[in-house]
């Protein structure tokens, strides 16, 4: 880090820009930035520009309390975010598809989240596992 960058986090620091913005606009590392402000007594609270702002839940629209340094809250309670994830399952991003070819009957069929499994249904496995003949 030079000069030049060193009064430059001190004029950003000084209006209010937070480590991350700093960082961006000169090309540093958060915490080389971080580093610096703390060794030199530019630490504190965020400004007005950098508050979060006033946001609401998305089920039922009760204002949300956000906590400084907090991932941002979308809902207010655990009722509300289970309460519109199961009215919205399209938004779901679900990565995890496999698409397997059954054990028994030979049938393809689609499972998510386990690559192992061997069956497509319980009667499949039972039918395989006690005896039932082929399918």
């Amino acid at each position: 880090m030079n000069d030049l960058q060193r009064k430059a986090i001190g004029k950003l620091r000084n209006k209010g820009a937070g480590y991350k913005a700093i960082a961006q606009k000169l090309g540093l590392s958060v915490n080389t930035v971080k580093s610096h402000c703390r060794r030199n007594g530019l630490t504190g609270n965020r400004s007005v520009t950098d508050a979060i702002e006033v946001l609401f839940c998305k089920k039922c629209g009760k204002k949300l309390t956000q906590s400084v340094g907090a991932k941002q809250k979308s809902f207010c309670s655990d009722e509300c975010r289970l309460s519109w994830w199961k009215d919205h399952p399209e938004k779901v991003k679900r990565k995890a598809y496999y698409e397997l070819t059954c054990a028994y009957c030979r049938k393809a069929f689609h499972s998510y989240g386990n690559k192992n499994r061997k069956y497509c249904s319980h009667e499949c496995y039972i039918a395989d596992r006690f005896g039932g003949g082929s399918s």
